[in-house]
């Protein structure tokens, strides 16, 4: 488990999940799991923003999916909150634009509703705000 951990960042839950797979007893699971957390394999807000940087440098993800892919995970609040100060704003600004940009020109269809709502439905799928994204909209449709 030592190697599991070391090998990529991993939350609580990962770790339970896959000791459960091993099919150790409840006493033994505990015991693993406090020994991962005492020599720091396994550290809530470590991950947590290891996840956010990964996400969104990588994969583009706005907070929102961010948040709930998180949340999906156990991570409290106040981890999250901190997590997401790896961020910096220009950066997610900047990769907003980008990717919107990116997406805008690879709709075939013609301007439009279709359009408008397959830009949409994209960057709500990624997690990003919707005041956001209307902005980018408007702006993209007076061009």
């Amino acid at each position: 488990m030592e190697y599991y951990c070391a090998y990529q960042e991993r939350c609580y839950k990962e770790v339970e999940e896959k000791l459960y797979t091993f099919s150790v007893s409840q006493s033994e699971k505990e015991e693993i799991l406090t020994y991962l957390i005492e020599n720091n394999f396994i550290n809530e807000e470590r991950f947590a923003q290891s996840f956010v940087r990964g996400k969104h440098n990588y994969k583009f993800w706005g907070k929102n999916r961010i948040v709930n892919e998180l949340k999906f995970r156990d991570i409290s609040s106040r981890n999250i909150q901190t997590a997401l100060k790896e961020i910096p704003e220009a950066t997610y600004l900047h990769n907003f634009h980008a990717l919107a940009e990116k997406n805008w020109e690879t709709i075939a269809a013609p301007k439009g509703q279709k359009k408008n709502k397959k830009f949409v439905d994209f960057l709500l799928r990624k997690g990003y705000e919707t005041g956001l994204i209307y902005e980018k909209l408007n702006e993209l449709n007076k061009d």
